[in-house]
């Protein structure tokens, strides 16, 4: 893969990620706590889906913020190498993940 196709995976990864964090959104809304029109169980219910929902919220943000680190890295010229020693990303390594900041061995 050259870093072209890397920069279209990347952006459609992106788009799709920012996608689901808006589209979940009222999954993440506060959970009313009148017991009268929402019954305990069904309250606890909605609770755990907020939870989840935040918990899913994160993990999206934090993929987010590792694409754009790696887009940036393109527009700079440092994309396919190490952040850490500098040295060129395996090609496979790329391909399995283009947003991959370390090469294997400082990623150990």
């Amino acid at each position: 893969m050259n870093e072209g196709e890397h920069r279209k995976e990347l952006e459609g990864r992106l788009n799709e990620l920012r996608a689901l964090v808006e589209a979940t959104a009222d999954d993440r809304r506060p959970v009313a706590l009148d017991q009268v029109a929402v019954g305990r169980l069904s309250r606890i219910d909605a609770m755990q889906r907020q939870a989840m929902a935040e918990a899913t919220k994160r993990k999206h943000l934090h993929e987010i913020k590792r694409i754009e680190s790696a887009l940036k890295r393109m527009e700079e010229g440092e994309f396919g190498f190490c952040v850490s020693c500098g040295e060129e990303i395996a090609p496979a390594r790329l391909k399995a993940d283009p947003a991959v900041a370390r090469c294997v061995g400082c990623a150990q």
